[in-house]
């Protein structure tokens, strides 16, 4: 008997949650797989493109900011 066999005969006894558990769990193993990525990188896209940041960027924010008050 292989794995896979095998796992198929442990999940006809769970209940129908477990079973869910268990789709869940492999869906999430598989999602974290190394080279599972579903889009492919492309080296130097972005190469050239002019971007600004300002310069208070890192400026804490005002306490209106995050009282929800109109500045």
């Amino acid at each position: 008997m292989n794995i896979e066999q095998a796992l198929l005969e442990q999940i006809r006894f769970l209940t129908p949650e477990q079973q869910q558990e268990v789709l869940d769990f492999a869906a999430f193993l598989r999602q974290k797989a190394p080279g599972t990525l579903t889009k492919k990188r492309i080296p130097g896209l972005h190469r050239g493109n002019a971007y600004w940041m300002a310069d208070d960027f890192d400026a804490p924010l005002p306490d209106e900011f995050w009282l929800g008050e109109a500045c």
